[in-house]
C-alpha cells in the first residue's frame, strides 16, 4: 500500500499574518492622526478662548488661506507665499543705511539670540522683520513673522518650529532684542488672534515703541494668525 503525505496549506497562516499587519498599520495610522489632531483640539479649548479674536473692517485678501491644516501646493516657509493677489515688496531700500539683521530672545520659550532678517523671505533660515515697519528702538511697531508647526515638534533652535509655543506667552513676559549694538527690552502687552486676511497687523502707531510678533494659529494650521503685541520698557 502506498501512502501519500500532503503538506498542510499555509494559506490560513498567511491570511492571519496579513490581518495582523493590517491591524498594526491601522493602529499606527490612527496614532499619527491623533498626534496631529489632539494638540489642535487641545489648543482650541485651552488657549483660543483666552485669545479674543479681532475682526477688522480693513480685512482684505492679505494672506493665503487655502487650507486649514496644510496646503501641500504652497510653501509657507517663504513669507511672500503668505500673501495673495499682490505679492509684498520685501525690498529694504529705505532702510539700506541700517543693519539688515538683529537678534531676539524670549526666555520663557527658551528662544535665545534667534536671527531676524529685515526684509527676509526664507522662514526656514530666520525670522523675518517686515520691511518699512519700525526697527527696534524706533517710534512705531516693528513686525516679525515666524514659522510654527505642531507643538510637540518645537525646537527653539529650528526656524521651522521656533514659534510653535508662542501661544504660551502671557502679559508681562519679557522679550529681548539686540539691534545695532543696543539691547532693548519689551514686555508682552496684548495677545489676540486675527483672520488671515487682516491688514491691521501691519498698522503703525507712533505714540511709543512697540513690537508685533505673528505666527499661524493653532500651531500646525493656517486657520488664523496669533498676534503678540509688546511695548518697550528699557532702552
Amino acid at each position: 500500500m502506498t501512502y501519500v503525505y500532503l503538506k498542510k496549506s499555509s494559506s490560513k497562516k498567511s491570511k492571519t499574518k496579513k490581518k495582523k499587519a493590517a491591524l498594526v498599520l491601522f493602529c499606527l495610522g490612527s496614532l499619527l492622526l491623533l498626534s496631529a489632531v489632539v494638540p489642535i483640539i487641545s489648543f482650541s479649548f485651552r488657549y483660543s478662548s483666552q485669545l479674543s479674536p479681532v475682526i477688522s473692517p480693513l480685512s482684505n485678501s492679505f494672506y493665503n488661506q487655502d487650507s486649514i491644516l496644510a496646503d501641500t501646493d504652497t510653501d509657507y516657509t517663504h513669507l511672500s507665499n503668505w500673501f495673495v493677489e499682490k505679492k509684498p515688496d520685501l525690498s529694504t531700500t529705505s532702510m539700506s543705511s541700517n543693519p539688515q539683521s538683529y537678534s531676539i530672545s524670549i526666555p520663557k520659550l527658551n528662544i535665545k539670540d534667534a536671527s531676524v532678517v529685515v526684509g527676509g523671505e526664507d522662514l526656514k533660515k530666520s525670522l523675518v522683520h517686515y520691511p518699512n515697519t519700525a526697527l527696534p528702538g524706533q517710534l512705531g511697531s516693528g513686525v516679525i513673522f515666524g514659522h510654527s508647526v505642531l507643538p510637540q515638534f518645537f525646537n527653539p533652535r529650528s526656524y521651522l518650529t521656533i514659534f510653535s509655543t508662542l501661544y504660551k506667552l502671557k502679559q508681562g513676559d519679557e522679550i529681548f532684542v539686540y539691534y545695532d549694538n543696543v539691547d532693548y527690552k519689551y514686555i508682552v502687552d496684548d495677545m489676540y488672534e486675527v483672520v488671515p486676511s487682516d491688514l491691521t497687523v501691519l498698522e503703525q502707531r507712533f505714540d511709543g515703541r512697540f513690537l508685533t510678533i505673528i505666527t499661524c494659529s493653532p500651531p500646525g494650521t493656517y486657520l488664523r494668525r496669533l498676534v503678540i503685541k509688546a511695548k518697550i520698557v528699557d532702552i
